[in-house]
């Protein structure tokens, strides 16, 4: 640990028994007794359905938080880079799932060191060239790799774009003496924010019909094929109904945001099934123009990748607009403007994953008290 960490650390085990309201700043907060509700939850639906869990810590980045997942019934978690999944290793994380193709010698150096210390240790491929660089990679470590066939569905993003070119891929790793095949990786990220839920499960059901062929058939020639994985928070409820699916890599659940609020649930509009346990705590610095008041939350404290801004948690009437890299304008909308400055407003973020991406550490609250302060992963490239 360097003397950096050590002193950061430090500052954060300080603010442990304070209340939230002495926090500077923007800052990130995770609310524990909502966390583990929406922890509890998912664990439970995995359980009743059979099907198994292994959420994507993309969400989070936070080994604590995977820790947490694990010990409520987690087969593992998904990483989408190797920076996240070394942070995750350091801390004693297993069933490691690495979502991205490892390309490259620096990755599959990093990935072999991985593979040496964790045999359940997977990730993903698309492609013959990149087979031949595992295999050639692994015989001269001396390890095998576990791989699982990475499948487009439809986003033409990463993955085999067929059947055909899935079981050529599959053929090819069998025959391959330093790897694993272990099945499908297939996230149908369109699928996840379709919205209203029959809808959402027609298009899941739809867009996971290649991936069960493909599974079909690699089973039917006695290819070693026991997972199929994917699936998201939007589709946590349908995926699970799907008889070849092995395992869900829903990420958001833990937190959730205003991009799934909007999606509908399977009783009704508003997706509810879990709660808001990530905010981001903003002071009001300036009221300079009647009917608008200034947060200190701006561009560098929310995700801008989705058409929509933060909401408020816990009030209406009020507004978000972006003011710049610092600042956020709330237009007050229903004419009660009793907003002081130093006022603390809690806003629910709009998309968790980038969000998080953009913080050190989450401040872990109960009530007003600041229970634990939680690392959030940074590489070392």
């Amino acid at each position: 640990m360097s003397d950096q960490m050590r002193m950061d650390r430090g500052i954060w085990d300080a603010r442990v028994g304070q209340s939230r309201h002495d926090l500077s700043t923007p800052s990130l907060l995770l609310d524990l007794d909502v966390f583990e509700v929406n922890l509890k939850k998912m664990a439970e639906h995995s359980k009743s359905t059979g099907i198994g869990l292994r959420p994507h810590a993309k969400s989070h980045k936070c080994p604590e938080v995977a820790l947490r997942q694990i010990g409520a019934g987690a087969l593992g978690v998904c990483a989408a880079t190797i920076d996240e999944a070394e942070a995750l290793w350091r801390a004693g994380v297993k069933g490691i799932l690495i979502t991205s193709e490892m390309v490259g010698r620096r990755k599959i150096e990093r990935l072999l060191t991985l593979s040496k210390t964790d045999t359940e240790v997977m990730s993903v491929v698309d492609n013959l060239s990149h087979l031949d660089d595992l295999n050639q990679a692994g015989q001269a470590a001396g390890v095998t790799l576990n791989v699982l066939i990475d499948m487009d569905l439809g986003l033409k993003r990463t993955g085999v774009a067929g059947i055909e070119t899935g079981m050529a891929l599959a053929e090819r790793i069998c025959a391959l003496p330093s790897l694993r095949l272990r099945g499908i990786s297939a996230y149908s990220s369109l699928s996840a924010h379709v919205i209203g839920y029959v809808e959402r499960r027609a298009h899941s059901f739809q867009s996971m019909e290649p991936a069960i062929e493909l599974l079909s058939r690699m089973r039917r020639v006695g290819m070693p094929a026991e997972i199929l994985t994917g699936g998201s928070t939007g589709t946590y409820n349908i995926d699970s109904d799907i008889e070849a699916m092995t395992e869900l890599q829903a990420g958001s659940y833990i937190f959730m945001d205003v991009d799934y609020e909007m999606i509908g649930g399977k009783g009704g509009p508003s997706f509810n099934d879990f709660g808001f346990s990530l905010t981001v705590l903003a002071t009001v610095i300036s009221k300079s123009h009647a009917g608008f008041a200034t947060v200190d939350a701006g561009f560098k404290a929310f995700a801008t990748d989705r058409p929509f801004g933060p909401e408020l948690k816990g009030r209406s009437g009020l507004k978000y607009h972006f003011g710049g890299d610092e600042h956020g304008i709330l237009e007050i909308e229903d004419g009660d403007d009793d907003l002081r400055l130093g006022d603390r407003l809690e806003f629910i973020v709009p998309h968790c994953d980038p969000t998080v991406n953009l913080y050190d550490h989450l401040y872990c609250v109960r009530g007003d008290r600041i229970e634990a302060v939680w690392p959030i992963c940074r590489g070392y490239n």
